[in-house]
């Protein structure tokens, strides 16, 4: 883009500086004709005057005078003519230049000095011709380049306003396709602007929002007519660092879980075979309470290992809403034993959407149990469910989550609860990635929790 409007300008200012050229040539060269004019017309006005004064009397070098005269009016025609070609070429060029037509090319004369003028005007057509077709040709490809591009592209003016974006950036940021003449980039909603707005120029960041979506922004310029004009990349990172992660504890619980299970495994028989040969009922005990140890820990390597093999959705075509509805039922008893208000509101059942029933089930009992725990302790316990057409959100007045750990929620195997494994929201950020839902947990401003899930994307 930079390349494309230094090319642009420089094109510009060439045909200003070619125009304004010709166009002071011209006008040098019209006064210089009409002087012309004058002077020859003076000169031989002189020369028939005096040639009738001084030879009137003798007719033979009155005649042999006139003959002269008469010839030297010609040469000044055809001078004048020869002087006069050359400014209709430069006419002509001008306005082909000033029209910014670059197909028109004059042929040669046989003239030394006009073919020197038409050979310099040609190759000045040429070269702005072919720097033209340049400029075209790169813009034309920038602009597929852009429009194609995976990465998020805004486009300012020179007052900080939106003038362009790419189909990328109208995804993220819920754009129209044809914006409005002035729309400044703070009247956009979402969690990324800020940053962009505190960006400076050259400058780059990576942006984690919400412990989850990563960005990598970045703010530059571009020349346009002589002045920068900034522009805004916005990469999503989220999907690379998710793979990666998930590549590296997957195979670091694979090897755990292979170690302990065949541990496991060995000492449990050597511990069954034991307790056959011990009649002491402390010694048998405490075998028993090594053995449940141990499938204990067995239960816990599973459960991290069902993270690493979990299927992919199997979906199939569900009402969002009933399905809620059927959870929260599940979670009732449980809620009310707690002493917990808990408020439903379903705006329309909507339509259904393709969603595996036992994963999503699975992310909404984590999400009510998180919102159970996060109410434990409070006065006023309320939990609220929100469902319509395009997301859930359930939401507690409990525990806030405290701003030091907000970006740490999603990270595997965190927990800020003293006997957590990480494993909860771990789950639920899979299932819900695996079925391409957007989702967020965070408190906000009025001290309420709020876990949004948006499935209508």
């Amino acid at each position: 883009m930079k390349i494309t409007n230094s090319f642009i300008h420089n094109s510009l200012n060439y045909n200003k500086i070619t125009q304004s050229q010709l166009t002071h040539s011209l006008n040098k060269n019209l006064s210089l004709k009409v002087k012309y004019i004058i002077f020859v017309t003076l000169i031989h006005a002189v020369i028939i005057f005096l040639t009738f004064r001084l030879l009137n009397e003798d007719k033979l070098y009155f005649i042999l005078s006139e003959v002269l005269i008469l010839g030297s009016i010609i040469i000044a025609v055809l001078l004048y003519r020869d002087f006069i070609q050359p400014l209709k070429f430069l006419l002509i060029g001008a306005e082909a230049i000033k029209d910014q037509d670059f197909s028109v090319k004059f042929k040669r004369v046989g003239k030394y000095e006009m073919d020197e003028l038409i050979g310099v005007y040609n190759a000045m057509i040429d070269q702005l011709r072919q720097e033209r077709l340049q400029v075209v040709e790169q813009h034309f490809f920038l602009e597929k380049l852009i429009q194609a591009s995976p990465i998020a592209i805004i486009i300012l003016d020179f007052d900080g306003n939106i003038v362009k974006t790419n189909p990328k950036a109208q995804e993220l940021f819920t754009l129209p396709e044809y914006l409005p003449n002035t729309l400044p980039l703070s009247q956009i909603a979402h969690p990324i602007i800020p940053h962009l707005i505190l960006l400076e120029n050259k400058e780059a960041q990576t942006v984690q929002l919400n412990g989850l979506a990563t960005y990598k922004i970045q703010r530059s310029f571009f020349m346009d007519r002589g002045f920068a004009r900034p522009f805004l990349l916005i990469e999503e990172l989220t999907t690379e660092i998710l793979a990666t992660e998930k590549k590296a504890y997957g195979k670091v619980i694979r090897m755990m879980a292979h170690e302990v299970n065949n541990s496991i495994g060995a000492v449990n028989s050597i511990l069954e075979v034991t307790k056959k040969y011990i009649e002491e009922e402390d010694l048998s005990n405490a075998l028993r309470v090594a053995t449940e140890r141990n499938d204990r820990l067995n239960l816990f390597m599973r459960r991290f290992a069902d993270i690493v093999r979990l299927p992919l959705p199997n979906k199939e075509e569900r009402n969002i809403a009933s399905l809620v509805k059927n959870t929260v039922q599940l979670m009732r008893l449980q809620i009310e034993q707690k002493g917990i208000l808990i408020i439903s509101n379903y705006k329309g059942e909507g339509k259904p959407i393709l969603i595996d029933v036992g994963q999503i089930e699975q992310v909404l009992v984590n999400v009510l149990k998180n919102a159970i725990e996060a109410c434990e302790g409070s006065s006023d316990k309320t939990i609220t469910i929100d469902v319509d057409e395009y997301q859930i959100i359930i939401a507690n007045n409990g525990k806030p989550i405290p701003k030091a750990i907000e970006q740490q929620l999603f990270t595997p195997f965190f927990s800020d609860k003293p006997e957590g494994q990480g494993i909860g929201l771990m789950l639920c950020r899979e299932i819900l990635n695996n079925h391409g839902f957007n989702f967020s947990l965070q408190t906000k401003p009025d001290g309420w929790t709020a876990f949004v899930i948006e499935y209508r994307l």
